[in-house]
């Protein structure tokens, strides 16, 4: 996986040891790093008088200054972490509302092959959602969460369902699926009908796998009545995958798109890597 335009979503606050880890290994697959630092933009406050007038703080001007400058304070720390890594990379920063950020992340993702998110994103919750929607609804690329780019991927479990958000996403991961020693297509609950997951769910997906040269076997498990988040976890942890692939799905909201249940149970979920793509 050579030559890859790698996000990288992270806050002021996200350590330095995690984006050196994610720059060296970078660097060692021969891929670019294209670091995202996301911004809360200060709180605008207007105050209400007794007789109805909006006044704005004397200092408001000095506090948009003020996290303006912290944040190009520490676009200009991450530019050095890069170099010291040899490299090839690029920080790029956004300051906007919580609601804006989905916009900010898809027009950096648009122009890469993958993304991750910093760990410790998941400090603002808000932000995590809002990013991963970004990446997941207004982009083409796929999602990595969880785990780091260094690691070794020699397991993939793939959570079928004959979806085009489930083809997406194997198309998305295919540089991981080639160079697994092992993967599984997995369907859950699946319905054996023509018109749905056909006869025999998977072995279309398998014969084509098998053609790229993966050591590919069908499986088809039953839910228990386990929510279907909770199933993929049990089973990839029993198949002892290193990664999940599987499609993202979404419900509309006005013209946005906000995550489904299992979606975001995989996303809000730390054990298990997981990659995405809608």
């Amino acid at each position: 996986m050579k030559r890859r335009s790698i996000l990288y979503v992270m806050t002021i606050d996200t350590p330095d040891t995690l984006i050196s880890e994610a720059a060296e290994a970078a660097a060692v697959k021969d891929s670019r790093l294209i670091c995202l630092i996301l911004g809360a933009s200060p709180f605008f406050p207007v105050y209400v008088s007794p007789y109805g007038a909006g006044t704005v703080p004397d200092n408001w001007t000095e506090l948009v200054a003020e996290a303006q400058q912290t944040q190009q304070d520490r676009v200009q720390e991450v530019e050095a972490l890069l170099a010291r890594s040899n490299v090839s990379g690029d920080v790029q920063s956004a300051m906007c509302a919580t609601t804006d950020a989905k916009h900010a992340v898809a027009r950096v993702a648009r122009v890469c092959d993958e993304a991750y998110l910093a760990a410790n994103l998941r400090d603002n919750p808000d932000f995590l959602r809002e990013a991963a929607s970004g990446i997941l609804f207004h982009s083409p690329i796929g999602l990595r969460i969880n785990g780091s780019i260094a690691d070794k991927v020699d397991r993939v479990f793939v959570a079928w369902d004959d979806s085009e958000a489930a083809a997406s996403a194997l198309h998305a991961a295919l540089p991981y699926l080639t160079e697994a020693k092992e993967v599984v297509i997995a369907s859950i609950d699946p319905l054996m009908t023509e018109q749905a997951d056909g006869q025999d769910p998977g072995a279309d997906v398998a014969a084509w796998l098998s053609h790229h040269g993966c050591n590919v076997t069908v499986s088809q498990y039953p839910s228990g009545k386990l929510a279907i988040d909770k199933c993929i976890q049990d089973r990839a942890q029993e198949f002892g995958a290193d990664l999940v692939v599987m499609g993202a799905y979404g419900h509309a909201r006005m013209v946005q798109a906000v995550l489904g249940g299992t979606t975001r149970s995989m996303i809000e979920q730390t054990e298990m890597p997981v990659f995405l793509a809608h």
